[in-house]
């Protein structure tokens, strides 16, 4: 009886868990370092790093020590990225990324990034 009683406490907490855990979402947007998300555009940076294109400015900023975030330009919204190797890849692009967001830390903990807004 001793067993059952501690089996059925363990399974309750681990379908507590489960529950508790978030589901991935797809969130919208471009990837861009986070001094140009920051002003909502590549405007300076272009001029600051002698680029003129997303996907060139992005990479100097980054070379330069900003982070790769997604940026929502209809809302404005800036999210880190949990996944700065893969973001890279898509560097400058308008992308869907799927993950959990971290409300805490404002971070998406990346699941994929895909090309494109749809």
């Amino acid at each position: 009886m001793k067993h059952f009683l501690g089996l059925t406490a363990t399974l309750a907490v681990l379908a507590g868990l489960s529950l508790a855990a978030p589901n991935p979402k797809t969130f919208h947007g471009q990837i861009m370092d986070s001094v140009c998300a920051g002003n909502g555009n590549h405007d300076a940076g272009y001029k600051l790093t002698s680029t003129s294109t997303p996907k060139a400015c992005t990479l100097a900023c980054v070379k330069n020590g900003a982070t790769l975030v997604l940026y929502n330009p209809e809302d404005k919204t800036t999210y880190k990225l949990s996944d700065q190797k893969r973001a890279m890849k898509m560097a400058g692009r308008e992308v869907r990324v799927t993950g959990t967001l971290d409300q805490a830390t404002n971070t998406i903990h990346v699941t994929s990034i895909a090309a494109g807004k749809s």
